[in-house]
């Protein structure tokens, strides 16, 4: 433009903007509007024809409202021959971003409002020694959740069984706060390597904040940190729903889980398309405090609707959830009567669900009001930083400024700090007895068969061993159920045979009693037990396996004395009836409590009563 001269007014205004006058340390002249105005008017055509349009940085509605030739005769007067002070004459030309912090516009960065311009990776508010401080501080913190999210992973990967709805979703909420302890790890490790552009002394450019996805590692760690933190919050969202439908309409593990798709379908996809949103918007900032790359760092609009929004929203419905289930376990505990044991159950499950979701909601909260602090103070240490940098960046300094405020170290540390122990919570719920007894199985190399051959010796109980070798081998078996059963029909054959095979042998019975006891545990593998309309449960008639005697065994039973036959056939029904008489009455007495029991928690399978049970086994 210049070397067209299309206008006679646009060397001097050039010459005004980019090389004004100094009369003063600090304090410059601007070209007049009026010079501004008849540049561009004299230009747009030419400008125009090439497709080239006025630069934002020159608009003519920056520059002080005068008809004087450049320079003015009051600016070449010194200081002390002017009638009004500097700053009289001068007005608010807001931010002009400095020459050393300029960025190529093809990668459409933006800071305070100005386009083609990014902060300066030093950070604005804090020394080196602080960050310094604060980046250690961050990194030895994530090293303690990443620590404790991977322990609670590993424990669940050990019995994956044993963590059903409603308290599956604290194992995924593990997960997503595991992967963003790492992310700051790497973070503390990467410095600002990644956050940062490098410096280019060559073309006057100073090491700026990264801004934008052409950074291909500053976009994944912020995909892996905000996705992560996102799924977290709702997981969280979700296990207050589980525990919701548990405790008020008394879903069951098996109907939750039913719904499990449904969760899994919201828990990742709101995050997914929240951060797909973010990539498309172009909103992805480098922090220069923790060297990871993350939103709402210097733009105040994605702060609030893509951070403050979600997790005051997660926060809002959870509490709800919350509350409303533990009102209704309240109402079970104080209406209906239960046993002592049941109520010292209900009354733990309770307080561990309250101090669980207190150990998480606290440092939320505490996330969400650092944000609000940040977010009513931002444009206040902006103006400061300008006022202090102004002179170093040669730039016009604020004009009139009220108000100057420095940022607290300890209000990012404690912001940092809580996005990261907000998953510590969960070794809380799966710290107990039985996880240590677990780790300690594992440790020592113990099969998972070995549990289940266990598992099957509980499901029934034996009769003793002396009682088996004086029963009649015809006679049937009857067995005391643990509960397991709710059918009618005894529990599946192959427990009773894995119990019976596991029976020690019993040195001080004899040769015939070992075979009369053996072809009594073969017969009882087809045994079974009836339940009658008066809910009395009796022995049925049974078909022994095989009526033929181990081979050489035969003639030494038939050398036995018929007296001593006589008389074992005697102790014998006098044992087994006065043993199925002690065991019809305790399994009475254990189905009465069974059906207390389920008429407070709803039906067997209900997911309180299931976790009930594993918060009983943790005391």
């Amino acid at each position: 433009m210049v070397n067209l001269q299309c206008s006679p007014e646009l060397r001097m205004f050039l010459c005004a903007l980019y090389a004004p006058v100094c009369t003063e340390y600090g304090r410059m002249t601007l070209p007049c509007r009026r010079l501004c105005l008849q540049a561009k008017s004299d230009c747009y055509k030419l400008m125009d024809m090439f497709g080239v349009s006025w630069p934002q940085e020159m608009d003519c509605n920056r520059f002080p409202d005068c008809d004087e030739s450049y320079p003015r005769p009051v600016d070449l007067l010194s200081g002390s021959d002017t009638t009004e002070s500097p700053v009289s004459v001068q007005r608010d030309y807001g931010f002009w971003c400095p020459r050393e912090l300029k960025i190529e516009p093809e990668l459409g960065y933006s800071f305070m409002g100005v386009r083609d311009c990014s902060p300066p990776c030093s950070n604005m508010y804090f020394t080196r020694e602080e960050l310094t401080f604060a980046r250690y501080f961050i990194g030895v913190v994530s090293i303690v959740c990443l620590s404790a999210t991977l322990f609670t992973f590993l424990t669940f990967l050990i019995d994956v069984s044993r963590f059903r709805y409603p308290e599956r979703p604290i194992i995924f909420y593990a997960v997503c706060y595991m992967m963003v302890s790492l992310v700051f790890f790497l973070g503390f490790l990467l410095e600002d390597n990644v956050s940062c552009n490098a410096a280019s002394p060559g073309r006057f450019r100073a090491a700026t904040v990264t801004q934008g996805s052409h950074n291909k590692a500053c976009t994944l760690l912020f995909m892996v940190l905000y996705f992560f933190t996102m799924a977290g919050s709702v997981w969280w969202v979700i296990l207050t729903i589980t525990w919701f439908l548990a405790a008020v309409p008394k879903w069951g593990s098996e109907a939750i889980e039913k719904k499990a798709l449904l969760f899994h379908a919201c828990a990742w996809g709101i995050p997914g398309v929240l951060t797909v949103t973010l990539l498309a918007m172009n909103k992805i900032e480098g922090d220069s405090v923790s060297g990871v790359c993350f939103v709402g760092l210097y733009n105040l609009t994605a702060l609030r609707w893509f951070l403050l929004a979600p997790l005051g929203l997660d926060v809002v419905v959870g509490v709800a959830l919350l509350l409303a289930g533990i009102a209704a376990l309240n109402r079970v505990r104080m209406e209906i009567p239960l046993e002592k044991e049941n109520q010292e159950k209900l009354v733990k499950f309770m307080i561990r669900i309250g101090v669980f979701s207190v150990l998480y909601l606290v440092p939320l909260l505490a996330v969400l009001a650092c944000c609000l602090y940040e977010n009513s103070h931002r444009a206040i240490w902006e103006t400061t930083w300008v006022q202090e940098k102004c002179r170093d960046y040669h730039i016009p300094c604020p004009y009139q400024v009220e108000r100057t405020s420095h940022p607290d170290l300890a209000l990012f540390l404690i912001k940092y700090v809580m996005m990261l122990i907000a998953g510590i919570p969960s070794v809380f719920w799966v710290g107990s007895k039985k996880t240590c007894f677990e780790w300690a199985s594992f440790f020592h190399g113990k099969r998972r068969k070995d549990g289940m051959v266990n598992e099957s010796r509980q499901v029934l109980q034996e009769p003793d061993f002396a009682q088996l070798l004086l029963r009649d081998p015809n006679a049937p078996i009857v067995r005391k159920s643990r509960g397991t059963s709710t059918q009618g029909t005894s529990t599946h054959a192959s427990s009773t045979h894995l119990a019976m095979l596991d029976e020690p042998p019993s040195a001080s019975t004899s040769r015939a009693g070992s075979v009369r006891s053996a072809r009594s545990k073969m017969s009882s593998y087809h045994g079974s037990l009836q339940r009658p309309r008066d809910d009395r449960y009796t022995a049925s008639s049974f078909r022994a396996t095989d009526d033929r005697l181990l081979y050489g065994s035969m003639s030494r039973l038939n050398d036995q004395p018929q007296s001593r036959h006589c008389s074992t056939n005697r102790l014998d029904s006098l044992s087994r009836h006065g043993s199925t008489q002690r065991l019809e009455s305790q399994h009475s007495s254990g189905r009465d409590l069974t059906g207390t029991t389920q008429a407070v928690l709803g039906v067997p399978g209900n997911g309180i009563h299931r976790v009930l049970e594993e918060d009983g086994a943790t005391a």
